[in-house]
């Protein structure tokens, strides 16, 4: 029997409009918020991956190389953006402190009856990234596949390139060239 999750990376307040405000990322946004409702009136299981960084963030490596601070626990820049929110909850949500999830690839070690997994999110070429090489690590048999008009990178350049060494890793690249949601 095929079992399928839908992940979501990162769409949080400060990566669309707040410290870190990404225009692409904004305009992805409903496409993501309508593509997770309908997974979940279809009875999808869908997981959230939630970057989160306390006051010490510029004493990190993280923040010595991307000084800007964000995605403080409690703020509301940490926050998933309002759309999203009433299909998150401490369940289906995995805390991170960097860019990729160790609390996810353990989930994906316990479930490893998962047959296809989808990423949506931002930054492609940061999180999503990180996170789909994982997956493929933990699941390699899985068909692991990403939804390009479904995720933003920190450029559109960046988020191209991002596509690219997925495919080299054998993830399916769904949607490509297709304009972002308006």
């Amino acid at each position: 029997m095929s079992r399928k999750i839908m992940v979501v990376i990162d769409m949080q307040n400060d990566f669309l409009t707040g410290a870190l405000r990404n225009e692409e990322a904004i305009k992805i946004s409903g496409y993501v918020i309508d593509k997770v409702k309908k997974a979940k009136e279809k009875g999808e299981t869908v997981l959230f991956t939630m970057d989160t960084h306390g006051d010490d963030y510029m004493q990190t490596e993280e923040g010595q190389n991307l000084p800007v601070v964000h995605c403080i626990s409690g703020t509301e820049g940490w926050e998933l953006i309002d759309g999203l929110k009433p299909y998150a909850d401490k369940n289906n949500t995995f805390i991170k402190e960097t860019f990729g999830s160790k609390d996810f690839a353990e989930y994906l070690r316990e479930n490893a009856d998962i047959t296809e997994i989808e990423f949506i999110g931002v930054c492609t070429d940061i999180c999503v990234i990180s996170n789909v090489m994982l997956a493929k690590a933990m699941l390699p048999n899985a068909k692991i596949y990403v939804d390009a008009a479904g995720c933003a990178g920190v450029t559109p350049e960046a988020h191209d390139t991002a596509l690219n060494a997925m495919k080299a890793c054998h993830i399916k690249i769904v949607n490509e060239g297709q304009e972002n949601w308006r």
